[in-house]
């Protein structure tokens, strides 16, 4: 199975531009961000430190979300937030730049909650046309933008695999884009209290990327109750080729030592990880 590190949510003991070595040294040949810079358009130097850190490491960036807001705080994405929409654009060519230089094809864009004095026909509106121009600005260096469901921020409209399918449709109605896809995260899917089985078997074959962690808790696998393995051994039977982010909260010594155990259905991959024995994982 081709994992991939969620390296903002785990490996957090470490400084940020160290944990690509860490998730390298732990087996992984993959690792994903959300935005790593505390502004939309960070300095060349910023940029340099943080690619330096990826090439390095010897691992390849997956994926890469565009600038959100401050999370911590309670932002979920500038897209369709309109005080920030400027911001949400100018931060389109550095996103870009970056994929382009460290192979990276996959850019998830957070909607954003709805704000006070802006109707949500207006939210939604500007959110069509940003996603547009963030599908054309990542379309030369043949990208891929995400979107996804949200769960725990009240204020974030985006709920269910519908949900999120219905902004692409529009978005490709108005704007013609094809490059957008559903990002299915099992975990935010399944605390929504959406059909995770239904999805799967209606959309795997369009998923643009997959994250997982368990629920409750948003563990690792194995520390709640959700059927992750079947629900990715069905995800591959249908068709799903991509990498499976590990984007889980772990307080555990091992964090990846679940893997020791999981007989995936598919590891036939030249970006196949981990390739760790067990000793390995729990060194």
């Amino acid at each position: 199975m081709p994992y991939t590190v969620n390296c903002s949510i785990l490996l957090t003991e470490l400084p940020l531009l160290e944990r690509p070595a860490a998730a390298k040294a732990a087996g992984f040949d993959a690792v994903e961000f959300w935005w790593p810079f505390p502004t939309a358009v960070p300095s060349d130097v910023e940029v340099d430190a943080f690619e330096k850190a990826i090439t390095d490491a010897g691992v390849q960036l997956s994926g890469l979300n565009f600038a959100a807001g401050d999370m911590p705080a309670g932002d979920r994405g500038l897209v369709s937030w309109p005080a920030r929409s400027d911001e949400f654009r100018d931060n389109l060519a550095v996103v870009a730049g970056i994929g382009e230089r460290l192979g990276c094809k996959a850019f998830n864009a957070l909607y954003g909650n709805r704000v006070d004095g802006v109707t949500p026909e207006e939210q939604d509106d500007l959110a069509a046309e940003n996603l547009s121009l963030a599908a054309q600005a990542v379309a030369p260096i043949g990208g891929v933008v995400l979107l996804e469901p949200v769960s725990g921020a009240p204020l974030y409209p985006l709920l269910t695999a519908d949900d999120v399918l219905g902004v692409i449709r529009t978005v490709t109605a108005r704007h013609g884009d094809t490059n957008i896809k559903l990002l299915a995260d099992f975990y935010h899917l399944a605390v929504n209290g959406d059909d995770v089985n239904a999805v799967i078997e209606l959309h795997a074959r369009q998923f643009g990327h997959i994250q997982i962690a368990d629920a409750p808790g948003r563990g690792e696998p194995g520390t709640g109750t959700l059927p992750i393995d079947a629900w990715l051994d069905r995800s591959w039977e249908l068709g799903y080729e991509g990498y499976v982010g590990l984007e889980y909260k772990s307080a555990a010594e091992h964090p990846f030592a679940w893997l020791a155990s999981t007989q995936p259905a598919s590891t036939e991959s030249a970006t196949t990880a981990p390739t760790t024995s067990t000793e390995e994982i729990t060194k």
